[in-house]
């Protein structure tokens, strides 16, 4: 049997292991957090920031050339403006169905994933009559844009222990009487085939583990194959063996340096004037208050030094463990009116090879009901983000907050009663952030 620790001896109890803990570094310095030293954190930073051209294995279709052009603001690893695109259609069985996109004047069908390219290397000079940019159908009416993610501090936030954030949705659902309820989604570690963890990277949480989210990534938004997605999206225009990323002379390949990269990354630094003027801490106690730090949680502590995660092939290093941290944000689902309606595309995010390893187990998961939720944005680094939501649409805090309905209606309703000071001075707290 299960027991449920009430929110406030829950709170209690992780104030207590947080005193045993230490903070986690921040700034935006491009200093590392003590995984790796500045000198291999920086060579990490070439690699993440490095162009990729044809001669390299780019595209066939592709977003961007390189991680920085969709994370870097105000330093490598950070948010931006940039969104991807992401379309499907709901078929006659009432399900979820991702797009089928003809290329090429039809002569391949790209399917099995949602998401749709902006960028393909073709026509060019040895292949001058391919085109094959894909476009997206009519029959696609499902359609949005999911802005970049943040990765700062992320290597905190992949070694939260799983049963942490099981434990926080529990607990969510039993202090709102079942109104607010992160749902945690069990999701495949790529490098580990068969292994599970609870997914907390990507809007979807379609990801547990920094490399599995790396090679996603530098296939789907880069075109280059790696040994954990070494297959192409087409071989239309491919004149390259794969897979295109293959380990240097120190045995590790590009998602080996963009995962250490990032799991060495600070955690983002709050406006520590702004923080500590007293408009700013009156609108945090309000933001507690009216119930949003149910899900923008402000600390969460990291596993123990030595602990096994990612199916055992990571072991968490010294500078990751017991660490307590500050994301405003407790890396769950939920339903705030603002879902997309997309689908988390099982075989996109996690290659041919595991998702046949594990389509017995994929096929018998709930991910359906996960179709207009979205996790949970964290708040750290919110101040230096000009567009917020998953899709960008919401220019301002304030419409931000008011936005939120489904789980956070009574939320967005308490907000929207409070006196305009007041609602200032949640603005001014956000600010700090």
């Amino acid at each position: 049997m299960q027991i449920l620790i009430p929110l406030a001896v829950l709170s209690l109890i992780l104030a207590f292991s947080a005193s045993r803990s230490t903070e986690a570094p921040t700034g935006f310095d491009n200093k590392s957090n003590g995984v790796a030293d500045d000198a291999t954190h920086e060579a990490d930073q070439m690699r993440f920031e490095e162009v990729e051209l044809v001669s390299d294995g780019l595209g066939p279709l592709y977003n961007a050339q390189s991680c920085r052009e969709c994370h870097q603001s105000p330093v490598s690893g950070a948010a931006s403006q940039v969104a991807e695109l992401r379309v499907g259609h709901q078929g006659p069985d009432g399900h979820f169905h991702n797009p089928e996109i003809p290329i090429a004047d039809g002569a391949e069908v790209i399917s099995g994933r949602s998401l749709v390219n902006d960028r393909a290397i073709c026509p060019n000079a040895a292949f001058p009559d391919k085109e094959i940019q894909e476009r997206v159908p009519e029959t696609e009416n499902i359609r949005t844009f999911r802005l970049s993610l943040s990765l700062l501090g992320d290597g905190f936030v992949e070694a939260v222990a799983d049963q942490t954030l099981i434990d926080l949705a529990a607990q969510q659902c039993k202090s709102s009487h079942r109104k607010i309820c992160g749902q945690v989604l069990l999701v495949p570690i790529v490098e580990a085939p068969g292994q599970m963890s609870v997914g907390r990277f990507g809007w979807k949480d379609q990801h547990a583990s920094l490399l599995s989210f790396a090679g996603d990534a530098y296939l789907n938004e880069m075109g280059i194959t790696n040994r954990l997605q070494p297959d192409e999206v087409t071989n239309l225009c491919n004149a390259h063996s794969e897979p295109n990323d293959i380990p240097g002379p120190d045995g590790l390949s590009d998602i080996d340096h963009f995962a250490r990269f990032v799991r060495a990354t600070k955690a983002p630094a709050r406006d520590s004037q702004l923080a500590s003027g007293a408009v700013a801490k009156k609108g945090e106690g309000l933001f507690d208050k009216i119930g949003c730090a149910t899900c923008h949680v402000e600390t969460l502590t990291t596993a123990p030094a030595g602990t096994k995660i990612n199916g055992g092939t990571l072991t968490i290093p010294a500078a990751l463990g017991s660490v307590t941290f500050h994301p405003w944000g407790d890396f769950l689902m939920h339903d705030v009116g603002t879902g997309d309606g997309i689908l988390q595309a099982t075989r996109e995010h996690y290659g041919k090879r595991v998702f046949q390893i594990m389509s017995d187990y994929l096929s018998k998961q709930d991910f359906e009901s996960s179709r207009n939720k979205i996790r949970t944005a964290p708040l750290w680094g919110v101040r230096l983000r000009p567009r917020l939501m998953h899709d960008g649409a919401s220019l301002t805090l304030r419409a931000a907050i008011q936005r939120h309905q489904g789980e956070a209606m009574r939320v967005s309703q308490k907000f929207e009663k409070l006196k305009r000071e007041d609602q200032d001075a949640i603005i001014e707290f956000l600010k700090s952030l």
